[in-house]
């Protein structure tokens, strides 16, 4: 099967048809190359949308991340990192494997293909002109046969016509026989070259012809052999990131099948939990009695005919006021006083954590000087034992600054868990404020209720310290500026607010957020210009719009 002895006369349809060929190699790369663009834009899109939801640093999101779910998410997103990132292998891989050396062989294809027809044109060139020459000298014989016998007719007439000269019958003689002559000639001359265009087309049609036309089938043949193997390669490339992609998947499912949700509610507990003891029974009074009535120990009302600066929270310092301090906008307070109680434990215990890992690094210090300084001693030549006193007394004023802080927040700690006497009192009276984030059935009971004075039984000295602090307190609050309002919440209860700091709601009232909850269970909002204050943020649902106006 061999295109030169089947195929000797289709010289322009093999030209077409493997013009259709290379037309079809370069179709493929062009798909080949779309598919690499293809990949490298998914890859791109994946790692994007892995970012997109990568917890920000230092952000109150990023403490989410502790918990067992949380972690399962963000490892499900370092996967579709990983899993982007095979993307862009297999498009590298096309690219380099298949695109760049097909782009580069279809350059030579083209070359090769360019010279196979070049010379069949020459040959078929040189056999038409063999023919034309055949033609002309054929053409020359039958003109020289005809002329001689035209002239010979006219000598043979010349010759019978007695009328005619001998002269003239001599020259019509020696003109007959120069025509037969040229006959002669022309008719060797058209023998000759017919044989030599015989010889030529066998040449043509059985050696030349044949052999271009092999080269050319040779060459298409190994255009196809190389489109098959680039199919080949496209898959393989494919099948050779699988193995690293199903890691990626198993990471996934492995990081699902880590999810603990019991472990994921000891970390809520233990990142909310507040320390305080549930309120006490509410005790029964009895209004009957023509006797002063006093408020229990755990209710939040105060009296409302005795002032704002009656106000008793137990015997704590201004910055223990909690919940209803002033919102500080700055720094947190040092002693974190203004969390609750488990969570200031947690926080000081993390502070001492912190400085006695200092402390031993500047101890650690501390040990290389004097090292340093004993090998000077014993070594003046490398160095001067005195150039290290002043870093020395450096370092050790370092670390007695930093047990100082230590033992301060060690003192702090040993306070919140009841290692001192202070710890029982003021637990006592700081789980009475909470009443008012129980469930509106009970809050309806405490808050209906008026407080006259005179309900604690502290000592005189910490009573009258105070009602300065609420006086402070109140002196705060209503210096402070007025805050944008950041978005609306409408009340779900009604909230009658009889403590300092807080405001009444009635159910269905729409109000103003000036501030979110902090996370101790209040939100701070507004009525009006001069009517504002916080209520339990259970009471309310908060509706943040960034773009809310200051009524």
């Amino acid at each position: 099967m061999s295109w030169g002895t089947e195929l000797w006369d289709q010289f322009d349809n093999l030209e077409k048809h493997t013009q259709g060929g290379i037309d079809t190699l370069e179709k493929y790369i062009k798909f080949v190359k779309e598919r690499t663009e293809i990949e490298l834009s998914y890859a791109k899109q994946l790692r994007n949308l892995s970012k997109k939801y990568q917890p920000k640093k230092n952000s109150k999101e990023e403490e989410e991340y502790r918990y067992t779910a949380c972690k399962a998410f963000l490892s499900t997103l370092n996967e579709m990192n990983d899993y982007a990132g095979q993307h862009e292998v297999i498009s590298e891989n096309m690219t380099s494997q298949i695109t760049m050396e097909l782009a580069r062989y279809v350059q030579e294809l083209k070359q090769e293909r360019k010279s196979h027809f070049h010379d069949g044109r020459k040959a078929q060139q040189h056999i038409e002109t063999c023919w034309k020459q055949l033609e002309s000298s054929k053409r020359r014989f039958e003109r020289d046969c005809k002329e001689a016998d035209r002239a010979q007719q006219y000598f043979e007439k010349m010759d019978a016509d007695i009328n005619v000269t001998k002269a003239d019958v001599e020259k019509a003689r020696q003109q007959a026989q120069m025509r037969h002559q040229m006959a002669e000639d022309s008719k060797a001359d058209y023998s000759s070259i017919l044989q030599k265009f015989n010889h030529e087309q066998h040449e043509y049609y059985h050696t030349h012809i044949p052999n271009i036309f092999q080269k050319i089938q040779e060459m298409e043949e190994r255009r196809i052999v190389r489109i098959g193997e680039s199919v080949k390669t496209y898959a393989e490339l494919d099948r050779q990131v699988i193995p690293i992609i199903g890691k990626c998947l198993d990471g996934i499912v492995k990081a699902a099948e880590s999810i603990d949700p019991k472990n994921d509610s000891q970390l809520a507990i233990e990142a909310y939990k507040s320390g305080f003891e549930p309120p006490g029974d509410i005790e029964f009074e009895d209004y009957t009695q023509p006797m002063k009535r006093t408020v229990s120990d755990n209710s939040l009302s105060n009296s409302r005919g005795e002032g704002k600066s009656e106000l008793k929270f137990g015997g704590k310092s201004k910055g223990k006021l909690w919940p209803f301090i002033k919102k500080n906008k700055g720094a947190t307070p040092e002693d974190f006083s203004n969390l609750p109680p488990e969570q200031r434990r947690k926080k000081l215990q993390q502070k001492v954590d912190e400085l006695n890992k200092e402390i031993q690094k500047e101890m650690d210090q501390r040990d290389a000087i004097t090292k340093m300084k004993d090998v000077y001693l014993k070594n003046p030549q490398m160095g001067d034992p005195a150039s290290l006193d002043h870093k020395l007394a450096e370092v050790s004023q370092n670390i007695e600054k930093l047990r100082l802080e230590a033992q301060k927040f060690e003192a702090w700690l040993a306070e919140v868990e009841g290692r001192l006497p202070a710890r029982s009192e003021q637990a006592r009276r700081q789980s009475g404020m909470y009443d008012v984030q129980n469930p509106p059935a009970v809050n309806s009971c405490a808050q209906d209720r008026e407080s006259p004075d005179g309900s604690y039984t502290e000592e005189r000295s910490q009573e009258s310290e105070v009602k300065v602090l609420a006086t402070d307190f109140d002196d705060e609050f209503d210096d402070e500026e007025s805050l944008p309002a950041i978005g609306t919440c409408k009340a779900l209860y009604t909230f009658e607010g009889q403590n300092e700091g807080t405001i009444s709601v009635v159910e269905g009232e729409t109000l103003y957020v000036i501030e979110e909850d902090k996370g101790d269970g209040w939100t701070r909002i507004r009525r009006s210009e001069d009517e504002e204050g916080y209520v339990p943020t259970s009471y309310v649902e908060v509706y943040l719009d960034k773009n809310a106006k200051d009524s």
